[in-house]
């Protein structure tokens, strides 16, 4: 029996159009380089022209942005192969041409060559895949809203200063309501001049802030409000207890408290998606790996079977030392190269310190961070060699139990 005809379909994606390239074994080429638009009819002529090639067609293009998403979707309910692969993969790979263009027809031409080349390894995607996209979106969308919530809370720490210094470090920064309100912003919302308090008796404000506490589901102890009493007598407001100035706490806390519950609502989908991938309780074990960070972990690192070794994890966290080597000089003192996913980078930083913060003894990474330490080693350091100990036993966790599962295809 003939063996059927294989055809690499290389996509170069832009934001709003793609460009395609489409390549046989010996350098053949099936189709001129074509662009196609990102819309409903474009790419239904574009899977309707695939299909007529006929033979054993596998479709690759590079993970950009979300670009990709609407091209490789359209293509996989088509019923074709399709794999969407690391840039960086793509840029490191080596076609053997002589002139280096860099146009969006070569670029195709280029991802082509490489489904060649790495035909029977390439990742499929699949709906595991479509779960680690979204699980990357909401760990993205984390990101940003943390970034926001903490501009938001300096902005009304500053606000705070003026009207009730020390209002903000009456309570545990640590308490939070259902909806994932700070206590002490809710606070501040309600009693927002420190005038709000010493209108009153501390006997008459205790009361009230036990009222407060109980319409509010907020834990209430006689002693912390005392403590705001005493804040409120000794502090110095310079904006007046006015309207005005009420206008623009409560603007500020609203305005936190609705980013606040934005980040609670995003993380615990976070925990709901990554809850179905299949290494999830391998990687809640992990000492470091809590239901924000672990989800983050997963989020970052996506299918860690795509890497080669634990090396190449380590190397796509951008926390490997690349060798420097000039004929007979060779540099001991390297700095990390910084090349991978900054937000993986950020996301394993946290994980270290949490290790490091619980010092437990038993933990291999803590180890070898602490030894680090105790050998005079910078701070930075020893958390960056704490970070790429922790990838590696990572990958092989992660990579052993996966290898373990049946797969899915498996009758």
């Amino acid at each position: 029996m003939e063996a059927a005809v294989i055809t690499a379909v290389g996509i170069d994606v832009s934001k709003s159009k793609s460009t395609v390239a489409v390549r046989r074994p010996g350098g053949e080429i099936a189709l001129r380089p074509f662009e196609v638009h990102h819309t409903n009819s474009d790419l239904k002529k574009l899977a309707s022209t695939l299909k007529k090639l006929g033979g054993d067609i596998r479709i690759v293009m590079e993970h950009t942005s979300t670009y990709w998403r609407p091209i490789a979707l359209t293509l996989k309910e088509a019923g074709f192969f399709v794999s969407v692969v690391n840039a960086m993969l793509i840029h490191d790979f080596s076609d053997n041409t002589i002139r280096k263009l860099k146009t969006d027809r070569a670029d195709a031409l280029k991802i082509a060559n490489y489904a060649l080349a790495f035909w029977d390894t390439l990742p499929l995607f699949n709906s595991e895949e479509e779960t680690r996209l979204l699980l990357k979106m909401q760990s993205r969308a984390t990101e940003r809203i943390t970034e926001t919530a903490t501009a938001l809370r300096n902005s009304l720490i500053a606000l705070a200063d003026q009207t009730f210094p020390g209002v903000n470090i009456a309570f545990d920064p640590n308490t939070k309501n259902a909806n994932g309100h700070e206590k002490w912003v809710d606070f501040f919302l309600r009693y927002w001049h420190k005038d709000c308090v010493c209108q009153y008796s501390m006997e008459a404000f205790t009361e009230s802030y036990r009222g407060w506490c109980k319409r509010k589901n907020y834990k209430f102890r006689t002693d912390t409000a005392h403590k705001i009493y005493l804040l409120a007598q000794e502090g110095v407001a310079t904006p007046p207890k006015c309207e005005s100035t009420k206008m623009l706490i409560t603007q500020a806390c609203k305005s936190l408290n609705a980013v606040c519950e934005a980040k609670q609502s995003t993380q615990l989908e976070m925990q709901r998606l990554a809850a179905m991938l299949p290494e999830y309780e391998v990687v809640m074990q992990m000492e470091g790996a809590g239901p924000i960070t672990g989800p983050a972990l997963m989020a970052e690192i996506g299918d860690v079977l795509r890497f080669k070794n634990k090396k190449a994890l380590v190397a796509f966290a951008g926390i490997d030392a690349p060798p420097f080597q000039s004929g007979a000089f060779e540099s001991k003192s390297r700095h990390v190269s910084k090349r991978g996913s900054p937000h993986l980078r950020r996301t394993i930083f946290i994980v270290s310190n949490i290790i490091l913060t619980r010092s437990n003894p038993e933990n291999a990474v803590y180890c070898f961070m602490d030894k680090k330490r105790s050998e005079g080693k910078h701070y930075y350091v020893y958390t960056v060699a704490g970070s790429a100990k922790f990838l590696r036993v990572y990958y092989a966790r992660v990579t052993e139990f996966l290898r373990s599962q049946p797969s899915p295809d498996a009758c």
